[in-house]
C-alpha cells in the first residue's frame, strides 16, 4: 500500500466540501477508510476511486429537434 492517508480535513479540501461530508461517507460505510488507533484516514486512492464511482457523465444531444442521440 503506497497510497498517502489523508485525515479528514485533507480528504474534505480535496473534496471541496466541509469535514462534515467525508465523516457522513465513513459513517455510512460509502468510502474505504483506516483506523489507525482513534484516528480515521482515508487512503488517496480511495478517495480518487470514490470520485471516478460518482462521476456522471454528459448526455450528449443531436443538434436537431434537441433529440438525445
Amino acid at each position: 500500500m503506497t497510497d498517502r492517508l489523508l485525515t479528514v480535513e485533507e480528504a474534505a479540501q480535496l473534496l471541496g466540501t466541509t469535514a462534515r461530508f467525508p465523516r457522513r461517507l465513513i459513517a455510512e460505510r460509502r468510502i474505504v477508510f483506516v483506523k489507525v488507533g482513534r484516528h480515521v484516514r482515508i487512503p488517496e486512492g480511495a478517495l480518487a476511486d470514490f470520485i471516478a464511482a460518482n462521476t456522471v457523465q454528459p448526455i450528449i444531444t443531436s443538434r436537431r429537434f434537441g433529440a438525445v442521440a
